[in-house]
Protein backbone atom coordinates (compact mmCIF):
# COMPACT_ATOMS: atom_id res chain seq x y z
CA UNK A 1 0.00 0.00 0.00
CA UNK A 2 1.57 3.52 -0.87
CA UNK A 3 2.02 5.94 1.43
CA UNK A 4 -0.96 7.96 0.56
CA UNK A 5 -3.55 5.46 -0.02
CA UNK A 6 -2.64 4.52 3.31
CA UNK A 7 -3.11 8.23 4.94
CA UNK A 8 -6.55 8.28 2.71
CA UNK A 9 -7.37 5.05 4.67
CA UNK A 10 -6.62 6.29 8.07
CA UNK A 11 -8.02 9.28 7.52
CA UNK A 12 -11.65 7.53 6.90
CA UNK A 13 -11.60 7.28 10.85
CA UNK A 14 -11.06 11.52 11.08
CA UNK A 15 -14.69 13.41 13.08
CA UNK A 16 -15.87 15.98 10.38
CA UNK A 17 -18.67 18.08 11.88
CA UNK A 18 -20.52 21.12 11.23
CA UNK A 19 -21.39 22.20 14.70
CA UNK A 20 -20.11 21.37 17.93
CA UNK A 21 -22.21 19.70 21.02
CA UNK A 22 -22.28 22.47 23.66
CA UNK A 23 -24.28 23.07 26.69
CA UNK A 24 -26.24 26.51 27.42
CA UNK A 25 -23.89 27.83 29.69
CA UNK A 26 -20.42 27.10 27.22
CA UNK A 27 -22.54 28.81 24.58
CA UNK A 28 -22.68 32.07 25.56
CA UNK A 29 -25.92 34.30 26.11
CA UNK A 30 -24.34 36.39 22.79
CA UNK A 31 -27.45 35.31 19.78
CA UNK A 32 -25.07 36.81 17.57
CA UNK A 33 -22.17 34.56 17.74
CA UNK A 34 -19.41 33.62 15.53
CA UNK A 35 -16.92 31.02 15.24
CA UNK A 36 -13.90 29.63 13.66
CA UNK A 37 -13.73 25.89 12.18
CA UNK A 38 -10.54 24.58 12.05
CA UNK A 39 -11.15 20.97 10.38
CA UNK A 40 -8.40 18.51 11.70
CA UNK A 41 -7.13 20.73 13.52
CA UNK A 42 -6.32 18.85 17.12
CA UNK A 43 -6.83 16.08 18.42
CA UNK A 44 -9.34 14.28 20.78
CA UNK A 45 -7.88 14.65 24.53
CA UNK A 46 -9.61 11.04 24.95
CA UNK A 47 -9.07 8.78 21.77
CA UNK A 48 -6.46 10.48 20.14
CA UNK A 49 -7.80 10.97 16.90
CA UNK A 50 -8.17 14.23 15.11
CA UNK A 51 -11.44 15.98 14.97
CA UNK A 52 -13.25 19.40 13.64
CA UNK A 53 -12.20 21.81 15.95
CA UNK A 54 -14.19 25.20 16.85
CA UNK A 55 -13.25 28.38 18.83
CA UNK A 56 -15.89 31.19 19.82
CA UNK A 57 -15.85 33.87 22.69
CA UNK A 58 -19.42 33.47 24.65
CA UNK A 59 -19.54 37.19 25.46
CA UNK A 60 -18.68 40.20 25.75
CA UNK A 61 -15.99 39.93 28.60
CA UNK A 62 -15.15 35.86 28.38
CA UNK A 63 -12.53 34.20 27.78
CA UNK A 64 -12.38 32.46 24.39
CA UNK A 65 -13.74 29.10 24.36
CA UNK A 66 -12.25 25.51 22.41
CA UNK A 67 -14.02 21.85 21.84
CA UNK A 68 -11.68 19.41 23.62
CA UNK A 69 -13.64 15.94 22.56
CA UNK A 70 -14.85 14.99 18.88
CA UNK A 71 -18.61 14.36 19.01
CA UNK A 72 -18.18 10.29 19.36
CA UNK A 73 -16.49 10.53 22.53
CA UNK A 74 -18.76 13.11 23.82
CA UNK A 75 -21.86 11.54 22.87
CA UNK A 76 -20.19 8.58 24.39
CA UNK A 77 -20.72 10.11 27.84
CA UNK A 78 -23.59 12.59 26.72
CA UNK A 79 -21.58 15.19 27.41
CA UNK A 80 -20.41 18.67 26.26
CA UNK A 81 -17.59 18.95 23.79
CA UNK A 82 -15.82 22.03 26.28
CA UNK A 83 -16.94 21.29 29.74
CA UNK A 84 -17.92 17.55 29.69
CA UNK A 85 -20.63 18.62 31.90
CA UNK A 86 -23.77 16.04 31.17
CA UNK A 87 -26.12 17.79 28.92
CA UNK A 88 -29.24 16.72 30.56
CA UNK A 89 -28.83 17.93 34.29
CA UNK A 90 -25.48 20.27 33.59
CA UNK A 91 -23.94 18.10 36.43
CA UNK A 92 -20.23 16.81 36.28
CA UNK A 93 -19.95 12.94 34.98
CA UNK A 94 -19.30 11.82 38.31
CA UNK A 95 -22.18 13.51 40.08
CA UNK A 96 -24.98 11.89 37.10
CA UNK A 97 -22.98 8.14 37.63
CA UNK A 98 -23.02 8.02 41.00
CA UNK A 99 -26.65 8.97 41.28
CA UNK A 100 -27.87 6.84 38.76
CA UNK A 101 -25.47 3.99 39.68
CA UNK A 102 -23.93 3.40 36.22
CA UNK A 103 -20.70 1.73 36.11
CA UNK A 104 -17.50 3.35 33.90
CA UNK A 105 -16.72 -0.10 31.61
CA UNK A 106 -15.42 2.19 29.02
CA UNK A 107 -11.95 1.26 27.48
CA UNK A 108 -9.59 3.95 28.39
CA UNK A 109 -6.48 2.66 25.90
CA UNK A 110 -4.84 0.83 22.91
CA UNK A 111 -6.70 -1.26 20.58
CA UNK A 112 -9.98 -1.94 22.98
CA UNK A 113 -10.74 1.57 23.13
CA UNK A 114 -10.42 2.06 19.29
CA UNK A 115 -12.51 -1.15 18.96
CA UNK A 116 -15.39 0.29 21.32
CA UNK A 117 -15.45 3.45 20.03
CA UNK A 118 -16.19 2.39 16.30
CA UNK A 119 -18.87 -0.36 17.90
CA UNK A 120 -20.39 2.95 19.23
CA UNK A 121 -19.78 4.78 15.99
CA UNK A 122 -21.96 2.07 13.77
CA UNK A 123 -24.54 2.56 16.60
CA UNK A 124 -25.15 5.75 16.68
CA UNK A 125 -25.27 5.55 12.80
CA UNK A 126 -27.76 3.43 12.98
CA UNK A 127 -30.09 6.07 14.53
CA UNK A 128 -30.37 9.75 14.40
CA UNK A 129 -27.29 10.54 16.25
CA UNK A 130 -28.70 12.48 18.66
CA UNK A 131 -29.77 9.85 21.14
CA UNK A 132 -27.11 8.87 24.32
CA UNK A 133 -25.93 5.49 24.80
CA UNK A 134 -28.28 2.98 26.49
CA UNK A 135 -27.08 2.83 29.97
CA UNK A 136 -27.82 5.93 30.41
CA UNK A 137 -31.14 6.14 28.23
CA UNK A 138 -32.21 2.99 29.89
CA UNK A 139 -31.97 4.06 33.17
CA UNK A 140 -35.43 5.38 34.78
CA UNK A 141 -34.78 5.41 38.50
CA UNK A 142 -37.22 8.51 39.21
CA UNK A 143 -35.69 9.47 42.35
CA UNK A 144 -32.20 9.47 41.27
CA UNK A 145 -33.31 11.69 38.68
CA UNK A 146 -35.24 13.96 41.08
CA UNK A 147 -31.96 13.78 43.22
CA UNK A 148 -30.24 15.03 40.58
CA UNK A 149 -32.77 17.80 39.68
CA UNK A 150 -32.25 19.14 42.93
CA UNK A 151 -28.76 19.54 42.54
CA UNK A 152 -28.11 21.02 39.09
CA UNK A 153 -28.69 24.72 38.49
CA UNK A 154 -32.20 26.21 37.38
CA UNK A 155 -30.14 28.73 35.10
CA UNK A 156 -26.87 28.86 32.97
CA UNK A 157 -23.86 29.67 34.69
CA UNK A 158 -22.12 32.53 32.57
CA UNK A 159 -19.84 32.96 35.81
CA UNK A 160 -17.36 30.16 34.41
CA UNK A 161 -16.84 31.57 31.32
CA UNK A 162 -14.78 34.14 33.04
CA UNK A 163 -11.30 34.66 31.89
CA UNK A 164 -8.10 33.06 33.69
CA UNK A 165 -6.46 34.82 36.95
CA UNK A 166 -3.16 36.47 34.85
CA UNK A 167 -0.47 35.20 36.84
CA UNK A 168 2.16 38.18 36.25
CA UNK A 169 -0.60 40.30 37.61
CA UNK A 170 -0.28 37.90 40.92
CA UNK A 171 3.73 38.58 40.56
CA UNK A 172 3.30 42.04 40.02
CA UNK A 173 4.81 41.93 36.38
CA UNK A 174 1.87 42.67 34.10
CA UNK A 175 2.18 45.52 31.95
CA UNK A 176 -0.74 45.25 29.61
CA UNK A 177 -3.07 47.30 31.99
CA UNK A 178 -6.61 47.22 30.36
CA UNK A 179 -5.55 45.28 27.37
CA UNK A 180 -4.64 42.34 29.41
CA UNK A 181 -7.50 39.33 28.35
CA UNK A 182 -7.01 38.15 31.61
CA UNK A 183 -8.41 39.03 35.07
CA UNK A 184 -6.24 41.37 37.06
CA UNK A 185 -7.24 39.63 40.77
CA UNK A 186 -6.02 37.92 43.24
CA UNK A 187 -6.53 34.43 43.80
CA UNK A 188 -8.88 33.57 46.70
CA UNK A 189 -7.03 30.47 47.50
CA UNK A 190 -3.96 28.94 45.68
CA UNK A 191 -4.40 25.50 47.55
CA UNK A 192 -8.05 25.26 46.34
CA UNK A 193 -8.53 21.68 44.92
CA UNK A 194 -10.89 23.42 41.90
CA UNK A 195 -7.76 24.89 40.51
CA UNK A 196 -6.22 21.28 40.17
CA UNK A 197 -8.58 19.72 37.42
CA UNK A 198 -8.11 16.98 35.14
CA UNK A 199 -9.84 16.49 31.75
CA UNK A 200 -9.30 12.78 31.52
CA UNK A 201 -10.52 12.52 35.32
CA UNK A 202 -13.58 14.89 34.47
CA UNK A 203 -14.58 12.80 31.34
CA UNK A 204 -14.52 9.15 33.62
CA UNK A 205 -16.13 10.49 36.76
CA UNK A 206 -12.93 10.18 38.93
CA UNK A 207 -11.44 12.10 41.35
CA UNK A 208 -13.39 15.15 40.29
CA UNK A 209 -12.75 17.76 42.94
CA UNK A 210 -15.98 19.68 42.10
CA UNK A 211 -18.02 16.64 41.68
CA UNK A 212 -16.74 15.88 45.43
CA UNK A 213 -18.07 19.25 46.28
CA UNK A 214 -21.59 18.90 44.69
CA UNK A 215 -22.02 15.69 46.42
CA UNK A 216 -20.98 17.25 49.71
CA UNK A 217 -22.91 19.73 49.08
CA UNK A 218 -26.39 17.53 48.55
CA UNK A 219 -25.47 15.31 51.67
CA UNK A 220 -25.32 18.56 53.86
CA UNK A 221 -28.73 19.83 52.52
CA UNK A 222 -32.15 19.96 54.82
CA UNK A 223 -34.91 17.72 53.69
CA UNK A 224 -38.20 17.73 54.90
CA UNK A 225 -39.32 15.25 57.60
CA UNK A 226 -43.22 14.39 57.34
CA UNK A 227 -44.91 14.92 60.79
CA UNK A 228 -45.81 11.89 63.37
CA UNK A 229 -49.14 12.97 63.10
CA UNK A 230 -50.73 10.67 60.62
CA UNK A 231 -53.68 12.92 60.00
CA UNK A 232 -52.24 15.98 58.73
CA UNK A 233 -52.03 15.69 54.73
CA UNK A 234 -51.79 19.37 53.98
CA UNK A 235 -48.70 20.67 52.01
CA UNK A 236 -48.09 24.84 53.09
CA UNK A 237 -46.81 26.23 49.53
CA UNK A 238 -44.69 29.94 50.13
CA UNK A 239 -43.70 32.28 47.75
CA UNK A 240 -45.88 32.69 45.15
CA UNK A 241 -45.30 36.18 44.30
CA UNK A 242 -47.20 39.33 44.22
CA UNK A 243 -50.42 39.94 42.43
CA UNK A 244 -49.34 39.90 38.77
CA UNK A 245 -48.75 38.01 35.47
CA UNK A 246 -45.45 36.11 37.70
CA UNK A 247 -47.78 35.07 40.34
CA UNK A 248 -48.11 31.70 40.49
CA UNK A 249 -51.98 30.56 40.33
CA UNK A 250 -54.12 28.13 41.46
CA UNK A 251 -53.97 26.75 38.11
CA UNK A 252 -50.53 26.34 37.89
CA UNK A 253 -50.20 24.65 41.41
CA UNK A 254 -53.22 22.09 40.23
CA UNK A 255 -51.14 20.93 37.28
CA UNK A 256 -48.34 20.54 39.50
CA UNK A 257 -49.22 18.48 42.17
CA UNK A 258 -51.94 16.88 40.81
CA UNK A 259 -49.29 13.91 39.56
CA UNK A 260 -48.59 12.69 42.97
CA UNK A 261 -52.12 12.31 44.37
CA UNK A 262 -55.44 13.38 44.21
CA UNK A 263 -56.04 16.74 45.39
CA UNK A 264 -58.81 16.73 47.98
CA UNK A 265 -58.65 21.15 48.51
CA UNK A 266 -56.35 23.54 47.27
CA UNK A 267 -56.85 26.97 48.71
CA UNK A 268 -55.29 30.09 47.99
CA UNK A 269 -54.14 33.16 50.03
CA UNK A 270 -53.30 36.17 46.99
CA UNK A 271 -52.99 38.42 49.65
CA UNK A 272 -50.33 36.65 51.71
CA UNK A 273 -48.47 34.48 48.78
CA UNK A 274 -49.11 31.34 49.66
CA UNK A 275 -51.03 28.07 49.40
CA UNK A 276 -52.78 24.99 51.27
CA UNK A 277 -52.61 21.64 49.25
CA UNK A 278 -54.35 18.88 51.04
CA UNK A 279 -54.58 15.81 49.34
CA UNK A 280 -56.61 12.58 49.86
CA UNK A 281 -53.98 10.11 51.46
CA UNK A 282 -51.38 10.38 53.50
CA UNK A 283 -48.83 8.61 51.55
CA UNK A 284 -49.71 11.06 48.23
CA UNK A 285 -48.69 13.94 50.45
CA UNK A 286 -45.22 12.25 51.36
CA UNK A 287 -44.76 11.78 47.70
CA UNK A 288 -45.46 15.05 47.19
CA UNK A 289 -43.15 16.65 49.56
CA UNK A 290 -40.54 14.29 49.06
CA UNK A 291 -40.41 15.06 45.69
CA UNK A 292 -40.80 19.11 45.29
CA UNK A 293 -39.00 19.98 48.45
CA UNK A 294 -36.34 22.84 48.04
CA UNK A 295 -36.46 22.20 44.15
CA UNK A 296 -40.33 23.31 42.55
CA UNK A 297 -39.73 25.90 39.99
CA UNK A 298 -43.08 27.46 39.12
CA UNK A 299 -43.05 30.77 36.81
CA UNK A 300 -39.03 31.02 37.66
CA UNK A 301 -40.11 30.91 41.35
CA UNK A 302 -38.44 28.51 43.76
CA UNK A 303 -41.17 27.24 46.00
CA UNK A 304 -41.32 26.89 49.43
CA UNK A 305 -42.85 23.73 50.33
CA UNK A 306 -43.67 22.84 54.40
CA UNK A 307 -45.89 20.48 56.27
CA UNK A 308 -49.33 22.13 57.45
CA UNK A 309 -50.49 21.93 60.93
CA UNK A 310 -54.13 20.51 62.18
CA UNK A 311 -56.92 22.78 62.30
CA UNK A 312 -57.86 21.41 65.55
CA UNK A 313 -54.11 22.43 67.05
CA UNK A 314 -54.65 25.66 65.17
CA UNK A 315 -58.24 26.44 66.62
CA UNK A 316 -56.87 25.84 70.30
CA UNK A 317 -53.87 28.25 69.70
CA UNK A 318 -55.85 30.96 68.78
CA UNK A 319 -59.08 30.21 71.66
CA UNK A 320 -55.88 31.19 74.13
CA UNK A 321 -55.10 34.42 72.29
CA UNK A 322 -56.31 37.91 73.55
CA UNK A 323 -56.01 41.13 71.37
CA UNK A 324 -54.54 43.60 73.89
CA UNK A 325 -55.97 46.93 74.12
CA UNK A 326 -53.62 50.20 74.36
CA UNK A 327 -53.78 51.94 77.47
CA UNK A 328 -55.86 49.12 79.30
CA UNK A 329 -54.02 46.72 81.66
CA UNK A 330 -54.37 43.28 81.89
CA UNK A 331 -55.94 42.32 84.55
CA UNK A 332 -54.84 38.45 86.53
CA UNK A 333 -56.24 35.72 85.95
CA UNK A 334 -57.18 33.32 88.27
CA UNK A 335 -55.60 30.58 89.91
CA UNK A 336 -58.58 27.83 88.64
CA UNK A 337 -59.19 29.43 84.91
CA UNK A 338 -55.50 29.73 83.98
CA UNK A 339 -54.46 28.00 81.41
CA UNK A 340 -51.67 25.66 81.08
CA UNK A 341 -50.91 25.12 77.55
CA UNK A 342 -47.68 26.07 75.94
CA UNK A 343 -49.41 28.51 73.65
CA UNK A 344 -50.85 30.53 76.39
CA UNK A 345 -46.99 30.51 78.26
CA UNK A 346 -45.69 31.65 74.58
CA UNK A 347 -48.14 34.36 74.96
CA UNK A 348 -48.03 35.91 78.26
CA UNK A 349 -43.77 35.77 77.89
CA UNK A 350 -43.90 37.20 74.44
CA UNK A 351 -46.40 39.54 74.25
CA UNK A 352 -45.37 42.97 76.47
CA UNK A 353 -47.80 44.24 79.24
CA UNK A 354 -49.33 48.20 78.78
CA UNK A 355 -47.49 50.85 80.97
CA UNK A 356 -49.24 51.36 84.26
CA UNK A 357 -50.82 55.13 84.68
CA UNK A 358 -49.51 57.09 86.99
CA UNK A 359 -51.41 57.46 90.56
CA UNK A 360 -52.03 60.99 91.94
CA UNK A 361 -52.77 61.57 95.69
CA UNK A 362 -55.75 63.25 96.47
CA UNK A 363 -55.46 67.39 96.56
CA UNK A 364 -54.99 68.93 100.02
CA UNK A 365 -58.63 70.44 101.38
CA UNK A 366 -58.92 72.98 104.05
CA UNK A 367 -59.60 71.74 107.34
CA UNK A 368 -61.43 74.68 109.41
CA UNK A 369 -61.26 74.04 113.38
CA UNK A 370 -64.66 73.83 115.09
CA UNK A 371 -63.20 76.27 118.46
CA UNK A 372 -63.21 80.04 118.14
CA UNK A 373 -59.28 80.51 118.43
CA UNK A 374 -58.53 81.73 122.38
CA UNK A 375 -57.59 85.58 123.25
CA UNK A 376 -54.71 86.36 125.44
CA UNK A 377 -55.73 86.44 129.18
CA UNK A 378 -59.28 84.38 128.49
CA UNK A 379 -60.19 81.20 130.28
CA UNK A 380 -59.56 77.44 128.36
CA UNK A 381 -63.08 76.76 129.72
CA UNK A 382 -64.88 79.49 127.73
CA UNK A 383 -64.28 77.69 124.29
CA UNK A 384 -65.86 75.18 124.61
CA UNK A 385 -69.06 76.49 122.69
CA UNK A 386 -69.23 75.79 118.36
CA UNK A 387 -66.95 78.41 116.59
CA UNK A 388 -67.95 79.27 112.81
CA UNK A 389 -65.66 81.49 110.95
CA UNK A 390 -68.60 83.70 110.09
CA UNK A 391 -68.60 84.96 113.72
CA UNK A 392 -65.10 86.72 113.63
CA UNK A 393 -65.06 90.19 112.86
CA UNK A 394 -61.82 90.47 111.71
CA UNK A 395 -62.66 88.51 108.64
CA UNK A 396 -65.18 91.30 107.87
CA UNK A 397 -63.19 93.99 107.68
CA UNK A 398 -63.95 95.51 110.94
CA UNK A 399 -61.46 97.24 112.48
CA UNK A 400 -63.21 98.60 115.82
CA UNK A 401 -63.82 97.44 118.81
CA UNK A 402 -66.61 93.78 118.89
CA UNK A 403 -69.86 95.00 120.30
CA UNK A 404 -71.86 92.00 122.42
Amino acid sequence: MSKSSYSQYNRKNWEDSDFPILCETCLGNNPYMRMMKDKHGRECKICERPFTTFRWQPGKGARYKNTELCQTCAKVKNVCQTCMFDLEYGLPVQVRDHELQIADNIPKQGANRDFFLQNVERTLGQGDGTQPIAQIANNMDQAAHDRLRRMARSQPYYKRNAPHICSFFVKGECKRGEECPYRHEKPTDPDDPLSRQNIRDRYYGTNDPVAEKILNRAAAAPTLSPPADTTITTLYIGNLGPNGPQQVTEKDLNDFFYQYGDIRCLRVLTEKGCAFIEFTTREAAERAAERSFNKTFIKGRRLTIRWGEPQAKRAADNSNYVTPVPSVPILPIPDGLAPSTSSQQRFTGSMPRPPVPPTFSAPTRLVVPNVRPMKAGEPSSSSSSIYYPSQDPTRLGAKGDVIE
